[in-house]
């Protein structure tokens, strides 16, 4: 596998967590007493995520312009 191959499956390793935490916040905004310490918590981790998803996306992308 390459680094490319390796940076996008590390980025789809964190979208599927993404999309946890996500569904996580969902359970929570429907929750009669929503626990807003919670909510802003899960909302901290869906942006460091991202971040993270956003970095290996563009280190994958760097390495094919590179490779290309």
């Amino acid at each position: 596998m390459s680094s490319v191959d390796d940076a996008l499956a590390k980025a789809e390793e964190l979208l599927a967590l993404l999309n946890e935490r996500r569904e996580e916040l969902e359970r929570l905004a429907e929750a009669d007493d929503l626990d807003g310490d919670t909510a802003v918590s899960v909302i901290a981790e869906l942006a460091e995520l991202a971040r993270q998803i956003e970095a290996e996306l563009t280190r994958a992308r760097t390495m094919a312009d590179a490779a290309g």
